[in-house]
């Protein structure tokens, strides 16, 4: 069994988008912006320019393009989220208050920036994970930040990765501290098979060819091999393949750009990488702000 395809980010309603960033914003507004209150006469108009400093994947236009419009902005988005870009390219052009953009712009810049750097480093990964094994999927894991999620696994489907569970009640994933409380691995798939409906995945956490073997009797969805050497897990995935080739197995732990690949050499279905979204490096963002009418004050 392959875990099922992604969702779109088209899927995500913008009330949704719009809901979460308005969240964002009022973090840092507080009770306003006093700056752009003190200085900038509410009706004036400027355009506005997002660009790039440095080169990477970009993700998260889209978005940006639904929350500018919510600012009553002319957005005119000129690449596609999942493009890889040098640096100099400019994303958007935008016309509308000044006001407006002046408070929203590090709020924005942020999310725009956070998913780039995660999309680029998704695509990257992917691509060395699929020079070694076409067929593996790079997934992320609930490693997000807070209250950030939804972005964080767009942005890691916008680079070619999978976003993995969105959360808590996408499917089971029995874990470690789950199964300190039974004394069979086995009998905790079957309580959960018990408990939920057919459509809903199990997957089970093993951390040794052993457990996997074992555990493979109770017939889970999918096992996830965590913190297992690519030799063990490569002993695993060869034999899986006679006896349960129904099973996916799904590698993760510690594993980063520099080890991908040696864990796509194991022929696993699926490599989940906390470090995608624990570790992201923000990919180099600006806003230039342009009064339409130039005028001097003092």
């Amino acid at each position: 069994m392959t875990p099922s395809a992604p969702g779109s980010p088209t899927e995500i309603p913008p009330q949704l988008i719009l809901q979460k960033f308005y969240k964002m914003l009022d973090e840092d507004i507080g009770f306003g912006d006093i700056t752009t209150a003190a200085l900038i006469l509410p009706d004036e108009d400027a355009k506005a320019k997002v660009f790039t400093r440095q080169p990477g994947v970009v993700a998260g236009l889209n978005i940006a393009s639904i929350i500018l419009q919510d600012f009553d902005c002319i957005v005119n988005q000129k690449i596609s989220d999942g493009t890889r870009v040098k640096a100099d390219t400019t994303l958007l052009t935008i016309e509308g208050r000044a006001a407006s953009l002046l408070t929203i712009e590090r709020t924005l810049l942020n999310l725009l920036q956070r998913m780039s750097g995660i999309a680029t480093a998704t695509a990257h990964m992917v691509e060395l994970a699929k020079k070694t094994n076409p067929s593996v999927r790079v997934a992320a894991t609930r490693k997000t930040a807070p209250l950030l999620r939804l972005f964080d696994k767009l942005a890691v489907i916008i680079g070619g990765g999978d976003p993995h569970r969105w959360g808590l009640d996408d499917a089971i994933l029995i874990k470690d501290n789950h199964l300190a409380f039974y004394s069979n691995p086995t009998e905790a798939v079957k309580k959960a098979r018990q408990q939920v409906s057919f459509t809903s995945p199990i997957e089970i956490e093993v951390t040794n060819a052993t457990e996997a073997f074992a555990v493979a009797e109770a017939n889970p969805d999918i096992i996830l091999l965590d913190n297992m050497p690519p030799a063990e897990i490569e002993k695993v995935v060869n034999k899986f393949r006679a006896s349960h080739p129904a099973i996916s197995l799904e590698a993760s732990g510690n594993i980063t750009p520099d080890n991908i690949q040696s864990y796509a050499k194991t022929g696993v279905h699926v490599i989940s990488v906390g470090w995608l979204t624990h570790s992201v490096q923000a990919l180099n963002l600006s806003m230039d702000i342009i009064p339409k009418r130039k005028t001097t004050r003092g």
